[in-house]
C-alpha cells in the first residue's frame, strides 16, 4: 500500500481525510494522521479500515523522522511556522511534500535540495493560496493564448457564514483559525496599483478603504487589500499590468466594525497584559479608555469613537457582551489580540449544524485587437456542517487531489512550487468540479478606472 502521512489535524483536515479515505481503496492507500492528541483524528476516521491516528509531536525529532520514514508522502496541515523541520525530514528520507500555506523564504531555500532529488514539494494549494492560484492561471493562460494583453487583475476570496446560518450583527463567523482573522492585514502597508499608480494602504486605515462587490447573485459583499498584491506579478507572470489587486471579502459593514478594534488596539499581539487571566470583558475594555472617577466604561467608549447608541456600530459591540463583568478572560500573560481572540470566540464559534460559505471573484480585463474585454469568474461554496466546512473542502480537496497525483506520478515536475503550471492546474480544478467547485465565468463591461489617464 501506499503510505500517506498527515500532520495535524484541525479543522482544515476533515474533507482531506475524508477524499483520501474514499479514495483508498481503489487507489490503495493507509493513512496514518498524527497530532498533538489523536481525539479529532480518531473522530474523522471513524474506525476505518485504512487508516490510523497517532500522537506527532513536531518538536520531537526522534518520533517525527520514524514515521516520515515510514511514508511515501507527507501532508504537512501544521500551521506555517512549523513545516519546515518536516520538510527537511522529507528532503532527508526522499519523500515528497504537500502544504496549503504560503512558500516561505526558509522553504524557498530548499527548493535545490528536492529538485536534485527529484522531489515535489507542493505548496500553496489550498483554496487562498491555493484554488485562487489555480483558477486565476487557466483564464490568464488562456488570455495569453489567444494573442491579448492583460490590462487588469482583481482577486477576491472570503470565508464567512453561509445566509442560512446567519444569525449575529456581524454576519460574520469563524470558518479557520480566529487567530489569523484577529491579526488579519498586520505586518506591513497593503500594496497594489491600479491603472498604473501604485497604492499603499497602512494597517490603522485598511479596513477603511474597501472595494465593494456583487456576486453571481449571492448578495452584496465588501473587501478590505490584502498586504502585498504586487508580488503576484511576477507569480502569475504579469510583469507590466496596470491594474493588480488582492483582497478578502466580508460582508459589508464588517469592516467598518472591525475597524473599532484597530483604533482602540484591541488586535495588537506585540506586548502582553498583567494579570489578564483575571480580567472581565468589560475590564479588557476599559484598558483601552482613559480613567474617569464618574464615567461608565459605555460612556467612555461611546464618547472615544463618537458612536452613538443608536448606531448599528454600537449594537454590534453590545451583541459581543463585551461589557460584562461576569465573564472571564481566563488567558495568562496574553496580548490584547489573544483576548479579543477569547472574546470572539464566545459568539462567532460555528455552530454544530451551522453552515459556511466560501465566496471568490476574479476580474480578468484584457485587449484584444485594439478592442477592452473583461471577465468575471465567481465561486460559491456553502459547507455542510461544522466539521465539514466550506472551508474545509476548499483547503482540503486541493491538497488531497495534489498529493493523489504526486504518488501516482501524473504531477512529477521536482522542487519547491506553488500550482501555476497547467500539469497541476488543469487536472486538479477539473476533479474539483465533480465535488462542486466550479466557478461561473461570464463577459462584463471592462472596468477601466481611468481610461484616459488624467487622474489616479
Amino acid at each position: 500500500m501506499k503510505n500517506i502521512l498527515i500532520v495535524g489535524a484541525g479543522k482544515s483536515s476533515s474533507s482531506l481525510i475524508k477524499y483520501l479515505l474514499d479514495k483508498s481503496d481503489e487507489e490503495n492507500l493507509f493513512l496514518t494522521i498524527g497530532d498533538i492528541s489523536t481525539e479529532n483524528a480518531n473522530k474523522l476516521i471513524n474506525n476505518h479500515k485504512n487508516a490510523t491516528a497517532i500522537i506527532i509531536d513536531v518538536f520531537d525529532k526522534k518520533q517525527r523522522e520514524e514515521n516520515i520514514k515510514k511514508a511515501d508522502i507527507v501532508i504537512s496541515m501544521l500551521p506555517a511556522r512549523f513545516h519546515l523541520q518536516v520538510a527537511k525530514d522529507c528532503i532527508s528520507f526522499d519523500k515528497h511534500m504537500v502544504t496549503a500555506s504560503y512558500i516561505s523564504d526558509e522553504m524557498k531555500a530548499i527548493d535545490a535540495d528536492a529538485k536534485k532529488k527529484g522531489l515535489v514539494f507542493m505548496n500553496e494549494i489550498g483554496l487562498d493560496p491555493g484554488i485562487d492560484h489555480m483558477s486565476a492561471m487557466q483564464v490568464i493562460d488562456r488570455i495569453k493564448d489567444s494573442g491579448a494583453k492583460m490590462l487588469l487583475f482583481e482577486s477576491f476570496c472570503g470565508g464567512i457564514v453561509a445566509p442560512e446560518s446567519d444569525n449575529n450583527l456581524w454576519n460574520y463567523k469563524f470558518t479557520w483559525n480566529p487567530r489569523n482573522v484577529v491579526l488579519a492585514g498586520q505586518g506591513g502597508a497593503a500594496m497594489f496599483i491600479q491603472e498604473g499608480t501604485y497604492k499603499y494602504i497602512p494597517y490603522h486605515k485598511l479596513f477603511r478603504r474597501t472595494e465593494f462587490l456583487k456576486i453571481n447573485g449571492s448578495g452584496n459583499f465588501e473587501a478590505y487589500a490584502n498586504r502585498d498584491s504586487l508580488k503576484y506579478r511576477s507569480v502569475y507572470g504579469l510583469y507590466d499590468i496596470p491594474t493588480m489587486y488582492r483582497g478578502t471579502i466580508r460582508k459589508v459593514g464588517f469592516s467598518r466594525a472591525w475597524n473599532i478594534f484597530i483604533q482602540l488596539g484591541m488586535t495588537d499581539d506585540s506586548y502582553t497584559i498583567e494579570e489578564s487571566e483575571n480580567m472581565s470583558y468589560r475590564d479588557f475594555v476599559n484598558l483601552f479608555l482613559a480613567y474617569s472617577p464618574s464615567d461608565s466604561v459605555e460612556l467612555k467608549l461611546r464618547s472615544y469613537l463618537k458612536i452613538d447608541q443608536d448606531d448599528v456600530m454600537w449594537a454590534k459591540l453590545v451583541e459581543l457582551d463585551i461589557f460584562n463583568p461576569n465573564k472571564k478572560i481566563g488567558l495568562k500573560n496574553a496580548t490584547p489580540a489573544k483576548m479579543l481572540q477569547k472574546i470572539l470566540e464566545d459568539s462567532w464559534t460555528l455552530e454544530e449544524n451551522d453552515k459556511d460559505m466560501i465566496v471568490m471573484q476574479h476580474l480578468f480585463g484584457y485587449e484584444l485587437e485594439g478592442k477592452k474585454h473583461q471577465i468575471e469568474s465567481s465561486l460559491i461554496v456553502i459547507g455542510e456542517n461544522q466539521t465539514y466546512t466550506a472551508m474545509a473542502k476548499t483547503v482540503g480537496l486541493p491538497v488531497g487531489i495534489a498529493a493523489l497525483k504526486i504518488l501516482k506520478g501524473e504531477i512529477k515536475t521536482p522542487g519547491v512550487q506553488l500550482p501555476i503550471t497547467k500539469e497541476v492546474y488543469e487536472p486538479i480544478l477539473k476533479e474539483l468540479e465533480n465535488y462542486g467547485v466550479i466557478f461561473k465565468e461570464k463577459e462584463v463591461s471592462y472596468l477601466g478606472y481611468n481610461p484616459n489617464n488624467v487622474i489616479g
